[in-house]
């Protein structure tokens, strides 16, 4: 089996639970159809990046520095960790 690699893809600074979207601060670059794990004390899920916004508007790549909405399948917390699996 392979042993999968995780590089540090952002911050989670807010959560909105009612429409399930995260505010992510990033320090790396995110795209729609990267794999990443939310981990945290009480969270770790994994999902492929579907749908993320900056400023409201829809878009497939966020650098780094930009904080992003980010629609997640499971409920995450503040200061979460975001991680790209590589």
């Amino acid at each position: 089996m392979v042993e999968r690699q995780f590089k540090e893809a952002g911050l989670i600074t807010h959560y909105f639970t009612k429409i399930g979207v995260a505010v992510v601060e990033l320090t790396d670059t995110l795209s729609v159809g990267d794999k990443i794990l939310v981990q945290g004390l009480n969270t770790s899920s994994e999902q492929t990046v579907e749908s993320m916004q900056i400023e409201h508007k829809n878009v497939s790549t966020a650098q780094k520095g930009q904080s992003i909405g980010l629609k997640l399948k499971q409920r995450a917390r503040e200061g979460d960790k975001v991680y790209k699996i590589i």
